[in-house]
């Protein structure tokens, strides 16, 4: 009797460890219908990638090429003054417009920017504002190395720098791209170190193409963008979607120091053309006349009883003894024409003027009493800006 009702036991036992074995294999949510993982109840999808193609209209190509270019600048000065003074124009929106922004009183005082590797010589272009005051200056590459760098010369009348350092296997320096293929309506892509986060990229669009009159530098011609642009990028690189260097991002327009969608840049062929100068000898060198000139507005017109249309600048000042004193302008003129070239403003005199060459003779058109006037001007040596501290 216990034989029977011990194999009756163990059989029973067989086929319940058997059953068992069968559902864990085949059903198992059957023997867990109460567990709480829900990613054994859920569905995932994923999309077939092969490791070599892009996301649609990727701009890593562009990136890819260009951005090991771009470098991080840091700049240091120490500070001779127990306490500098703080400068009073904070609440100006144009106080914004430089980056590099120096750290509050303190000593020394540091600064960061960003700047563009143009040569395996070394050579970088950056802002000359991000390194106008500084004593030490320290380039890092986007590979990590770092090297001290000296400035061969600098542009504070188109905020351009040129700076070199001594290293090798440097990276493939950026390509220079064609202001005449640049177009309003671009994507273009901004590249630099934005708050000293790190390298960084941020993409827009080409908004308006020679902008001027805004009063951040002498000589105006900016590419206009709404690439975010911040504290840091300054110096930093510009670039179209072939990955090359159209712009060196110089400022925007803010109330708050942060990006708002309106950003500036030098355009590569200005940045460029000031490179080779000051690389070949060390400044730039422009024309100049050595006049006090103002733009004409209906006030002075009507006072001067000249035309509605007339086109000039009216002449304020003659500087005694400098070129347009010799040529016999004087104050009162209106100079209409030099070297064959119409004058508009204020602004086109300073351009024209500036782009010609010290000791050559050009021909100069003044309305004086209501009477055109042609007079022969030796072009004279632009003087260097004084630098403010």
């Amino acid at each position: 009797m216990f034989n029977r009702l011990w194999l009756l036991f163990a059989q029973t036992i067989t086929i319940f460890l058997a059953l068992w074995f069968i559902v864990s294999t085949l059903k198992p949510e059957w023997l867990n219908r109460t567990s709480n993982n829900l990613l054994e109840r859920v569905t995932l999808s994923e999309g077939a990638y092969d490791g070599k193609s892009l996301s649609p209209g990727s701009y890593h190509e562009a990136v890819k090429k260009s951005m090991p270019a771009v470098v991080n600048i840091f700049t240091s000065k120490a500070s001779t003054k127990p306490k500098s003074k703080k400068r009073n124009d904070s609440n100006d929106p144009f106080f914004k417009f430089f980056f590099g922004d120096e750290a509050p009183d303190e000593e020394p005082k540091s600064s960061l920017g960003s700047g563009v590797l143009v040569s395996p010589e070394g050579v970088i272009l950056t802002n000359h504002h991000v390194i106008s005051e500084a004593d030490d200056i320290e380039v890092s590459l986007a590979d990590g190395r770092k090297f001290s760098a000296k400035t061969i010369g600098s542009d504070p009348e188109t905020d351009i720098a040129v700076l070199k350092i001594a290293a090798s296997q440097l990276p493939t320096p950026i390509t220079f791209g064609k202001i005449e293929s640049v177009h309003v309506g671009d994507v273009v892509l901004a590249i630099g170190n934005p708050f000293g986060v790190g390298q960084t990229v941020t993409s827009g669009i080409v908004s308006a193409l020679g902008r001027d009159h805004l009063g951040i530098n002498t000589f105006e011609n900016f590419i206009q963008t709404d690439a975010s642009i911040n504290p840091g990028n300054s110096g930093g690189a510009l670039v179209d979607t072939r990955g090359n260097l159209i712009g060196i991002n110089t400022a925007i327009f803010s109330n708050n120091g942060g990006s708002m969608g309106i950003g500036f840049a030098i355009p590569v062929n200005l940045a460029k053309q000031v490179m080779e100068s000051i690389l070949q000898g060390g400044s730039v060198t422009r024309g100049w006349i050595g006049v006090e000139p103002q733009n004409l507005s209906k006030e002075l017109l009507e006072s001067l009883d000249l035309p509605k249309g007339t086109r000039g600048v009216l002449l304020s000042g003659i500087l005694e003894g400098g070129p347009a004193d010799r040529a016999g302008m004087k104050p009162g003129d209106v100079l209409i024409e030099i070297n064959q070239n119409p004058i508009n403003d204020v602004r086109s005199l300073l351009n024209q003027v500036a782009q010609l060459d010290p000791g050559k003779d050009v021909p100069v058109k003044i309305l004086r009493k209501g009477k055109v006037i042609e007079l022969q001007a030796r072009i004279g040596k632009r003087p260097k800006p004084k630098v403010s501290h």
